[in-house]
């Protein structure tokens, strides 16, 4: 039986927050088991108390300042013992649904980096501005790694747990954890296989939290770590 170590970043999700882990807890993976482990990075909403009922059954980590997301996810993954991560968002546009399809990748030994690829899946459409810039920092991406995946700034990033090896520690702080992870495993030689995902994309009055700026700084951490590191 092998394990799933699920990471859940989380900030003021408290719309959200029961209903994805209700749904990751009663998923069945046929040979797997599930270690989730949610950090909460510092909500100042009802997040917290949500998240207080969820003790028995999965395990939460409380920060006591909003860092951003990397942040988050370096906590979760110097936890994880699972042999593959996976990393949910708690913003219910992502479905864990999609897990089995996220998972059976693996059973084929060479491929260690699996990518939910909202574009190549059934969706929701999204803000236009959002989907041209999210194609262009892509675009970029295997102009400068010599790839050619279909989105780079997915959430749905699961890999193998000797990948922690090439990509720790993660200097990301916030948004930027999608660029530096994906910068890492590619100049490391690893090839990411994606996958067709469902999506369900938020709007900014719904709680969508990207702007153009972290765009721009996908950017620069995709030049950074292909040219200057």
């Amino acid at each position: 039986m092998n394990t799933l170590s699920v990471i859940i970043p989380v900030y003021n999700e408290e719309k959200t927050i029961g209903e994805i882990l209700l749904r990751v807890t009663r998923l069945r993976l046929s040979g797997w088991t599930k270690e989730i482990i949610v950090i909460d990075d510092g909500s100042t909403d009802k997040t917290r108390l949500l998240l207080e009922k969820w003790e028995k059954k999965v395990t939460v980590i409380y920060k006591k300042k909003n860092e951003g997301k990397g942040s988050a996810v370096s906590i979760g993954l110097s936890k994880a013992t699972g042999e593959i991560i996976l990393i949910q968002d708690a913003d219910l546009e992502y479905s864990p649904e999609d897990y089995p399809a996220l998972l059976t990748p693996f059973e084929n030994s060479k491929i260690n980096i699996v990518y939910g690829s909202r574009f190549l899946g059934p969706h929701l459409s999204t803000m236009f501005l959002y989907a041209l810039g999210n194609k262009f920092v892509t675009f970029v991406t295997n102009i400068l790694y010599n790839t050619n995946i279909t989105d780079m700034e997915t959430g749905y990033k699961v890999f193998r747990r000797e990948i922690l090896e090439k990509i720790i520690p993660i200097k990301a702080k916030s948004f930027d954890f999608e660029p530096e992870f994906t910068a890492k495993v590619l100049r490391f030689g690893y090839q990411i296989y994606e996958v067709p995902i469902s999506y369900f994309g938020r709007k900014f009055s719904e709680g969508k939290k990207l702007t153009w700026r972290d765009g721009v700084q996908a950017l620069w951490i995709l030049l950074k770590y292909r040219l200057i590191l």
